[in-house]
């Protein structure tokens, strides 16, 4: 049971920071493989990276936030040094057609004492990577700046910083054994032309064709109309949407909830669903839904970080989480969900979990809990995401 308190819902001080017709393009990526390449089975709960070892927030206590740069050559490997099946990192393309890995819209720099924002999709390659440290030895890059949703400044630096860096770069220098988790960022405040959508799309896919190689894929996106397109474009990888789970409202339905992400699912034949983990705590009943529907569900957010919420997502049927504390989860998931083999033997009685979680088959061993806790640790969860 020691490893369970490796992350208590303590150490999380700020839980609600933490986001044409296609057939005719269909030949050009398909490579002649009929079926989704099969990248995720169910067999296994799996551990993804957020953004590589875990995201920066600047403003957090909590220094492993600050500890390695997010969507970085640095901390893609980093990660790879643990038990995580994938690294899930952020894609957009620049004004001249390169995929470039970076999460925000906008990116941030000084100049003579006035903050300077730029789209980071209206830069060249060659522009973008002047910002923050430079891979020659000698060059100065641009001061690299991040802005808070609330206006907050805060220079961009952390313990183990690094370059910003291209989507092939990383096809090229992260251990060819860790899988990708490419989302497709657009700005959820454009509205996008299909074809503007159509060209960025291709210029991932053409990355992604000469580098992946056998390296797992799944392809995610908050933006519907993007999703809808990169399966039409190709069907070698699965195509995961992304969703809150309610936690906001938008103005296009398809976003507002895990019934609307199903529904986009079905009638877009994508493979699974991402939602923020609340949603998920906060609609139960949708996850059989989900998995009567054959698709797969992942999970992201900061509850994640919280070995006891990733836990009882395992029980509930939820197949894998995106996480920051890379080192922390995946121990946390190896002893409690993954037992070994002498501890399979030990346990052969099973335990029926709750009716709200579906009749979940549990071995005692993982870890013991009675039904009692079980019932208190999801009442205590459900408690949280109301905060």
């Amino acid at each position: 049971m020691a490893a369970i308190k490796a992350v208590h819902v303590s150490d999380i001080p700020h839980l609600d920071q933490v986001t044409e017709n296609a057939s005719i393009y269909t030949n050009r990526f398909s490579k002649g493989i009929d079926c989704v390449r099969a990248t995720l089975t169910p067999q296994k709960f799996r551990v993804i990276g957020h953004r590589g070892s875990g995201m920066n927030i600047l403003h957090s206590s909590d220094n492993r936030m600050q500890a390695i740069k997010e969507n970085s050559i640095v901390s893609f490997n980093n990660a790879a040094k643990f038990s995580v099946d994938f690294v899930e990192f952020d894609v957009q393309v620049t004004k001249d057609d390169i995929p470039i890995i970076f999460h925000d819209d906008l990116i941030f720099t000084e100049e003579n004492g006035i903050i300077c924002e730029k789209r980071v999709t209206e830069l060249t390659l060659a522009e973008f990577l002047t910002y923050g440290p430079q891979r020659e030895p000698g060059n100065v890059g641009k001061s690299l700046i991040r802005k808070t949703k609330d206006g907050r400044i805060f220079n961009w630096k952390v313990a183990d910083d690094d370059s910003l860096c291209t989507l092939q770069e990383a096809f090229q220098k992260v251990n060819s054994s860790l899988g990708f988790n490419v989302e497709l960022k657009f700005d959820d405040y454009v509205i996008y032309k299909e074809e503007e959508l159509v060209h960025a799309l291709q210029a991932v896919l053409k990355v992604v064709f000469e580098y992946a190689k056998d390296r797992p894929i799944i392809f995610s996106t908050f933006q519907p109309d993007a999703a809808r397109l990169i399966r039409g474009l190709q069907n070698t990888y699965p195509v995961y949407f992304l969703t809150n789970g309610g936690n906001e409202i938008y103005s296009d339905v398809r976003r507002n909830n895990l019934d609307e992400a199903l529904k986009m699912c079905l009638e877009n034949g994508l493979q699974g669903i991402v939602s923020e983990v609340k949603g998920i705590f906060r609609n139960q009943e949708a996850v059989s839904r989900i998995k009567d529907a054959n698709l797969s569900l992942l999970s992201y957010g900061q509850l994640n970080n919280v070995a006891e919420a990733v836990y009882m997502q395992y029980l509930m049927g939820v197949e894998g989480v995106i996480v920051d504390f890379v080192g922390e989860i995946t121990e946390a998931v190896s002893d409690l969900i993954h037992p070994t083999k002498k501890e399979e033997e030990k346990s052969g009685e099973v335990a029926s979990v709750g009716e709200g979680l579906g009749q979940i088959q549990v071995t005692n061993k993982r870890p013991n809990f009675t039904q009692l806790e079980l019932t208190f640790l999801q009442k205590l969860i459900s408690q949280l995401i109301q905060h």
